[in-house]
């Protein structure tokens, strides 16, 4: 039986396009970005109240895709074509060019790996499609993983970090294969769920290993697990679910995402806390998260 639950907004503020929140355990703080807006949030969660305060923020000139940290605290930021490091003191490094001058895309979802390793992908902003790109920041630059691609989304690892998991959202896959984190080694992609009910954004594992997907356009968060069976959902009163994450302490608290971006007047009306982060208990508790470990030649 599919279980349900209800997700209530937590912040006062929107964002146009929300995505990619990030559970900092060191630091007790809740880091997302707003994508169109070019901006990284970090905020306080208050877990009894199932509320965020946001506490500060970082701007930059164009889109942000998404944000990482360091155990030191350093940020790693996927800018429009870049990644840059912003250390403790604000300070901003440039690491690495992802996408050629010219091309027609941006950096979109990233996620760290079991060894802190960071994995980001591409969307097309021209319409091409099967042709965007899933990279691996290495010391000798970005790997590729996945050329063929239309828009690169979620990421996430197993508990035992050998299976990974990957989105492309216009059709709609959910994709899985073999991962070895001490080598970086990585099997054959197979499908794990076709979903065409809406269009599967961001997720996130649990510790029991099932997976949390957002759904673009559905208001919903799917809890599915390994092999696909559909255990709960989420309700969300914004029909642009955009991200997950477990948050808190305990990794027991489920943070949204969500965004205003392509809703008409109509349905901002209808759904007035779009663009707003909800939280949710259910009873599930998230993994310890991955920190990016930054590498010797960049000073850290």
């Amino acid at each position: 039986m599919t279980r349900v639950f209800t997700a209530s907004p937590a912040t006062t503020d929107s964002y146009a396009l929300g995505e990619g929140p990030v559970w900092d355990a060191a630091r007790q703080r809740l880091l997302w970005v707003d994508i169109v807006a070019g901006t990284v949030h970090e905020g306080r969660l208050d877990t009894a109240a199932g509320t965020i305060i946001a506490t500060g923020s970082w701007s930059f000139a164009g889109t942000v895709g998404a944000v990482a940290v360091a155990a030191t605290g350093e940020l790693l930021v996927a800018e429009q074509t870049t990644l840059t490091m912003v250390d403790t003191h604000g300070r901003r490094t440039h690491l690495a060019e992802v996408l050629p001058p010219g091309v027609r895309s941006r950096l979109n979802d990233g996620a760290v790996d079991p060894a802190g390793r960071f994995l980001v992908g591409t969307l097309a902003q021209d319409g091409r499609r099967g042709r965007e790109r899933l990279v691996r920041l290495e010391e000798t630059g970005c790997v590729a993983l996945d050329t063929d691609l239309t828009l690169s989304n979620g990421l996430a690892w197993s508990p035992s970090g050998e299976v990974f998991y990957s989105i492309d959202t216009i059709p709609g896959i959910v994709w899985a294969r073999t991962y070895d984190a001490a080598t970086g080694s990585v099997g054959e992609r197979r499908v794990v769920l076709d979903i065409d009910d809406g269009l599967p954004d961001g997720l996130c594992v649990d510790a029991a290993g099932n997976l949390w997907i957002a759904i673009w356009g559905r208001g919903r968060i799917e809890c599915r697990s390994p092999a696909g069976e559909f255990l709960a959902r989420v309700a969300v009163d914004a029909p642009h679910t955009t991200s997950v994450t477990f948050a808190g302490p305990g990794l027991d608290v489920l943070v949204v995402t969500t965004a205003t971006e392509e809703l008409g007047p109509d349905q901002l009306a209808r759904h007035p806390a779009s663009g707003r982060l909800f939280t949710a208990r259910v009873d599930a508790r998230g993994l310890p998260p991955s920190y990016w470990q930054p590498l010797e030649r960049w000073g850290t």
